[in-house]
């Protein structure tokens, strides 16, 4: 049995550059090669593979053979640290089940309150600024809710400063950490930053717990009545704020950007939200499905995360190829989410392909799938309905001339010039 076709490309390097910067990598090689092909990136031989069968395989039915550690480069596991993220088996079941009550149930409805505060002192300050991108603006907005509800940071200030040092720390992710003065050293000091004053809100919140997420965890237990150290609860901390804002601030930038683009949407989602009396409740975003199936459409076409990495740990077969243990195995989010045989007309934005439809497992997986889904699911998709529909009910938006829309990839996927667009409020228009 063969390797799959494909190319490893230059000595050292291999294909990283183009991997990096070109957003069509998988798609060129997908016309060439097919769903499965090899290359050589970040240093490590590699298998990219897409479909819901492949996908569905690497999270799924073969997770015995892969390594979520070993997918990602060295500079993600010093940046963000032996967190969730880079935990497997039982450390990684034992965390996940103390850090879950904290973003479901209960601790949601909890949440609610400040999350629809933050929300309309946003709204009252776009409409004050009239003109703004977008993308920033969001980035804000989820950063600050983000670190109230997890940390309970009520300042504007000191939010945003955390949020420039998240900025930071993120341009390190995909960077070369060898060559002094890199963009991976200045990531390294902003994480450093972070964690100094994350250490002093966990002293403060030991002697005085709250309602925030920090408190829960500081206070959760295992079976045996363990907690977690200190160290666990401040890299978890890290990791729960960088998730907690990046990803949900991508799919805002994309769902705005297509509403606008597709007013027949607008117009329909619009008159879902008739239907309610105001103020938004939480019971309320539970019965929104036209607003459900905008967000699966955004989440299909612009998912945050362009794909996934894992580490082959064992050799295994997958559609007639050989993969050897110690390759690097690549699941593609956005071209499996492309793929015509999953969603036919896949280019088109269409809100109508979610109506009464079954979709097959592992075709949607912008937030992950299988035991390792996306942890902080069920926060973000209430941070972004209730976002929607505060702006659905009451505001208006145009996109600005003069700026590309064209996707950027790294670290999320966005578009290149932020996003600007001119907002108001609707009842000025009438």
């Amino acid at each position: 049995m063969s390797l799959p076709p494909g190319n490893f490309g230059l000595p050292v390097i291999g294909e990283t550059l183009s991997f990096l910067f070109d957003p069509q990598f998988v798609e060129k090689r997908y016309r060439k090669y097919g769903v499965v092909f090899k290359s050589h990136i970040l240093g490590k031989p590699a298998v990219f593979m897409m479909g819901a069968e492949a996908v569905e395989f690497l999270l799924s039915t073969g997770f015995e053979n892969f390594s979520w550690r070993d997918g990602y480069p060295e500079t993600f596991h010093k940046l963000l640290g032996r967190s969730l993220f880079a935990q497997e088996g039982e450390e990684h079941r034992r965390n996940r089940r103390l850090i879950m009550p904290a973003f479901h149930g209960a601790a949601l409805a909890r949440y609610f309150e400040t999350m629809d505060k933050l929300i309309c002192k946003y709204l009252v300050k776009w409409e004050q600024k009239q003109e703004f991108k977008w993308f920033e603006e969001f980035k804000q907005l989820t950063f600050e809710i983000a670190s109230q509800i997890f940390l309970g940071i009520d300042s504007s200030d000191e939010a945003k400063r955390f949020s420039d040092l998240f900025a930071t720390l993120t341009d390190g992710f995909f960077s070369f950490p060898s060559l002094p003065g890199s963009r991976f050293h200045k990531s390294v000091k902003a994480r450093d930053q972070i964690l100094v004053h994350l250490d002093q809100v966990i002293d403060r919140r030991r002697q005085h717990p709250t309602d925030d997420a920090l408190s829960l965890l500081i206070q959760a237990e295992d079976e045996s009545g363990d907690r977690l150290s200190t160290e666990e609860i401040r890299v978890q901390a890290l990791l729960l704020l960088f998730a907690g804002h990046e990803t949900t601030t991508a799919m805002l930038t994309w769902l705005v950007l297509e509403l606008a683009r597709h007013p027949e949407v607008l117009e329909k989602a619009r008159s879902e939200q008739q239907h309610f009396d105001s103020p938004i409740t939480l019971d309320q975003l539970s019965k929104m499905p036209y607003l459900d199936q905008v967000l699966n459409e955004v989440e299909r076409l612009h998912p945050p995360i362009a794909g996934g990495f894992r580490g082959v740990i064992k050799p295994f077969e997958f559609a007639g190829y050989q993969i050897p243990q110690g390759w690097m195995a690549q699941y593609s989010i956005l071209f499996t989410h492309r793929l015509p045989e999953l969603y036919p007309n896949p280019e088109k934005f269409d809100v109508d392909r979610w109506k009464d439809t079954k979709q097959k497992p592992f075709s949607l997986i912008g937030f992950g799938g299988g035991s390792r889904i996306c942890i902080g699911l069920a926060f973000a998709k209430l941070e972004m309905k209730l976002i929607a529909a505060h702006l659905l009910r009451s505001y208006a938006w145009d996109l600005l001339p003069n700026q590309s829309l064209k996707p950027v990839i790294i670290p999320t996927r966005r578009p290149k010039d932020g996003l600007k667009v001119r907002f108001q409020s609707i009842s000025r228009l009438d």
